[in-house]
């Protein structure tokens, strides 16, 4: 362990344990799966947090040997037993790419797409692209690299081949391969009523295709194949988010859908129901009006969404009504 101590130490790495961990160091060979939580602070006396992955609601997960976008991370953790709790202060060097990393994982615990706002270029030539992350902290560390430091507890460390991989820690064939089975546990989950568990599955595929699809030219046949396979699976997805009331969430990847594929039912359908949610009435109407148009053999259906429509529309009416007249009878 002081040999690994003096490495890191002349590395620009500092380490220092908060709390001892339990066993022998794990050999970190490649495919080793660590799962931890992380805290990211400046260097300063105030040491302001800029992550936490306890407040993201999941510890992160991280394959060895995968090069991960943050390679310091892999080597600090090589050091750590499970259960032990460490500080380690790295130098600008290690943490220049930190913004964009940090961005992907915020974007991922805010259920967006992790890849959004990139292109298929290195971390170095993101950075110069975008003017804004997005996010101030991030877009001031961007302008400003400084030495941080990593708060980490080690809560697992698995062998290679004793755990099913995340999609972002795939090869690009192992994602080709596992699309169509996490579709399939989607499906499995959306049957049983588990919504939420499902719509994770769906994002997972999502996920994994939209990786793939970030390395081909946009509209190419290999893009828009693997267009293709994302939209049932972003339906999917809308179709979890209409039942958990996460109606613009549903207004957005409809959207989106329909500026692509102008004849999507499904799309216009569920876009038609989440408009009709957020009160956007003649929007609605259009919407189930287009379904209509392309499919007269979802008349019932969509007669039976406008009904429905119509009577929470009147109901709004009338409790609109019997409070503007307690305000004004009083």
């Amino acid at each position: 362990m002081a040999d690994l101590i003096a490495n890191l130490q002349a590395d620009g790495i500092q380490k220092r344990v908060v709390q001892e961990g339990r066993g022998e160091l794990p050999d970190y060979q490649d495919g080793t799966k660590a799962t931890f939580h992380y805290r990211t602070m400046l260097c300063s006396p105030a040491q302001r947090v800029l992550d936490d992955s306890r407040t993201q609601g999941k510890p992160m997960e991280l394959i060895i040997g995968k090069k991960f976008k943050l390679p310091v991370w892999e080597t600090i953790l090589c050091t750590m037993r499970e259960a032990e709790l460490a500080e380690f202060l790295c130098d600008t060097k290690h943490v220049v790419l930190y913004p964009t990393v940090s961005k992907s994982l915020r974007n991922i615990a805010a259920g967006k797409d992790p890849l959004e706002g990139q292109r298929h270029c290195c971390g170095i030539a993101q950075m110069h692209e975008h003017h804004s992350l997005g996010y101030p902290d991030l877009d001031e560390l961007q302008q400003n690299p400084q030495p941080l430091i990593f708060a980490i507890e080690m809560l697992k460390v698995e062998g290679p081949g004793s755990y099913r991989q995340d999609p972002w820690a795939m090869s690009d064939e192992e994602k080709m391969k596992a699309v169509p089975l996490i579709h399939q546990e989607g499906n499995e989950l959306y049957k049983q009523g588990k919504v939420q568990e499902a719509a994770a599955k769906y994002y997972d595929a999502i996920a994994c295709l939209k990786n793939l699809q970030m390395k081909e030219q946009p509209g190419s046949p290999d893009w828009i194949q693997l267009d293709l396979q994302i939209t049932p699976l972003l339906l999917n997805y809308c179709q979890c988010k209409l039942l958990t009331e996460e109606y613009y969430e549903v207004l957005d990847h409809c959207s989106s859908i329909l500026n692509k594929y102008e004849d999507n039912v499904k799309a216009y359908f569920k876009r038609g129901k989440a408009h009709a949610a957020v009160w956007n009435a003649t929007e609605a109407q259009a919407d189930f009006a287009k379904v209509l148009q392309l499919d007269p053999s979802l008349g019932p259906v969509v007669a039976r969404e406008l009904r429905s429509l119509e009577t929470r529309l009147r109901q709004k009416d009338d409790e609109d009504k019997v409070r503007f007249k307690g305000i004004f009878s009083s």
